[in-house]
């Protein structure tokens, strides 16, 4: 994901494109059809695609890291300076929207 929409001035809402539920039923449908020698792997293709898609808040969270860390922010999540990083980063962000993105961040490190 390269970026998050509806995060302007006037609202905050998040809509988050992602395709990992198409991923998973792709991956659900090969393993339908394994051969028992691929079966363990596509499992463990299937989990990981669904524990990594069941999250929104943590989307968000690695979302935030991935722009202040492109911003080259090093400080303090929780900070001020961090708010202020994101905005830069992102110039469309309201700053509600950015507190916001920042809870995610904190509520769900690394």
């Amino acid at each position: 994901m390269t970026g998050i929409t509806g995060l302007g001035r006037k609202n905050t809402f998040v809509l988050t494109i992602r395709d990992a539920d198409g991923i998973a039923a792709a991956l659900r449908q090969a393993l339908a059809e394994a051969a028992p020698e691929e079966r363990p792997g596509l499992e463990r293709a299937v989990a990981l695609v669904e524990s990594t898609a069941a999250d929104e808040s943590r989307l968000r969270a690695r979302w935030v890291r991935s722009r202040l860390a492109a911003a080259g922010f090093t400080g303090d999540i929780t900070s001020v300076a961090a708010v202020k990083a994101l905005r830069q980063a992102e110039p469309g962000l309201s700053l509600l929207a950015a507190v916001q993105l920042q809870k995610d961040a904190v509520a769900h490190p690394e």
